[in-house]
C-alpha cells in the first residue's frame, strides 16, 4: 500500500503526498508509448498530478488511471489507479 506525507504549507493549507510504495520516493514518471524516451515525470499532491518536468505543459503526457506508472528511484511500476488506490 502507499503511504503519506503530511506537508502544512503558507496559510494552514494541508496536503497528503503520495509515495512510491517500495522506497517511498514522491517522484514518479510515465513513457509515451510510442517513443520509450519521452517521459513526464510528476509528484502527486492531495491527488493531483504536478509536473515536474521543465517541458511545457502542452508536451506533457497525459496521465489515466491505466497509465502504466514507474518510480524515479527504484524499480517499482504498475497501474497509475493502484497509487490512488492506497489513498
Amino acid at each position: 500500500m502507499c503511504s503519506f506525507v503530511i506537508n502544512t504549507f503558507p496559510r494552514g493549507l494541508v496536503m497528503a503526498t503520495m509515495k512510491c510504495p517500495d522506497c517511498g520516493s514522491q517522484g514518479f514518471f510515465v513513457k509515451d508509448p510510442e517513443d520509450q524516451y519521452n517521459i513526464s515525470e510528476f509528484d502527486v499532491l492531495d491527488g493531483e498530478i504536478v509536473f515536474t518536468s521543465v517541458e511545457t505543459a502542452s508536451a506533457n503526457l497525459e496521465v489515466g488511471d491505466d497509465t502504466e506508472t514507474f518510480c524515479n528511484r527504484c524499480a517499482w511500476h504498475d497501474k497509475f489507479k493502484t497509487l490512488k488506490r492506497g489513498r
